[in-house]
């Protein structure tokens, strides 16, 4: 062999060494990231920053997929059947029962880190809290756990309310009935009143402002949505322009104009199913990771929107509440 003609085939060679290790490299793990709600970017970070502390970074090592349903959950089925079909390595299901229960129904072998207002065994998504044995496990935020205690304070900061509108969304079955299950018997024992409105898009919403002043509702509950968590400007513009006190299951509400909020710490909360999803992709099995209990509940206050419906927030709720926002 001619020595040019050995130089040339050698630099080929070398030539084609890196697109065959390209090529033996192993493809990202893909997550099918599900939410009942709108983008959300402080969320979003949640999320990134568990992933971050379990060693992974997107678009790195690596690929989250996100879905955002705007509150549209007849999409469910045939989402989590592509997932599923597609073989995701994980699919994530933050802040959503019906999203969680789609998931589980589609496949019993992915994984699925989920977070739920609920208790996740009666939701037949685990056999148990320390042992949760199928394929699923992640975080319960106790949304219907802390019903009352939010109505609670909404009463004390509005004590002269005798009037309740209680907005829920009949698409989001799950949270729906259990609020209406449940804030009756709060109601009751401070002897509040009770109207139910319904939406379920932004249109019903507006709607359903409309309805609850010729209701003449002395103020506004608003169920723990997933998709009135991401229309929250909507609900506090309109809580403002009707000047209707509005109580909120997440601190964002209060950041855009609402009243006061109280709840489970999304951003932490996301962080949570971030970190359970990065140790799966490690290894760790779903059914030997224990769900998680929130533990961070937060009551916030906006002092501006308080003296804009002329209410006087009492010293002993300003030292209660996590924050108040001037």
């Amino acid at each position: 062999m001619k020595r040019r003609s050995f130089i040339t085939l050698l630099g080929g060679a070398a030539a084609a060494w890196p697109l065959a290790a390209r090529a033996q490299q192993p493809a990202r793990a893909v997550i099918g990231f599900v939410s009942a709600g709108l983008p959300d970017a402080p969320l979003i970070a949640g999320f990134r920053k568990g992933l971050n502390e379990a060693g992974y970074v997107e678009s790195q090592n690596v690929t989250v997929e996100y879905h955002w349903l705007a509150g549209q959950f007849d999409r469910l089925p045939v989402l989590m059947a592509d997932l599923a079909h597609r073989r995701v390595a994980v699919i994530a299901t933050p802040a959503g029962i019906l999203a969680s229960q789609a998931a589980k129904a589609a496949t019993t072998t992915i994984p699925i880190v989920f977070s739920v207002g609920e208790d996740p065994v009666k939701l037949g998504l685990v056999d148990s809290l320390a042992r949760p044995g199928g394929n699923a496990t992640g975080i319960n935020i106790f949304t219907v756990e802390v019903t009352a205690k939010r109505l609670g304070l909404l009463h004390d900061l509005v004590p002269k309310s005798v009037r309740i509108a209680v907005l829920v969304n009949p698409a989001n079955a799950p949270i729906a009935e259990t609020t209406l299950r449940d804030i009756p018997e709060a109601a009751r024992a401070l002897g509040l009143q009770i109207h139910i409105v319904n939406a379920s898009t932004s249109r019903e919403i507006e709607a359903a402002f409309a309805a609850l002043v010729r209701e003449q509702a002395d103020a506004l509950f608003v169920a723990g949505d997933a998709f009135f968590n991401s229309r929250r400007v909507q609900l506090a513009t309109l809580a403002a322009h009707y000047r209707i006190p509005a109580a909120y299951s997440l601190r964002e509400a209060v950041e855009a104009g609402g009243l006061m909020s109280y709840g489970a710490d999304r951003a932490d909360m996301y962080r949570q199913v971030g970190v359970y999803t990065g140790q799966i992709l490690k290894g760790a099995k779903p059914a030997e990771l224990p769900v998680l209990q929130s533990s961070k509940f937060e009551f916030v206050i906006n002092a501006q929107t308080a003296r804009l419906l002329g209410i006087e927030v009492p010293n002993a709720l300003q030292l209660l509440a996590d924050e108040v926002i001037e």
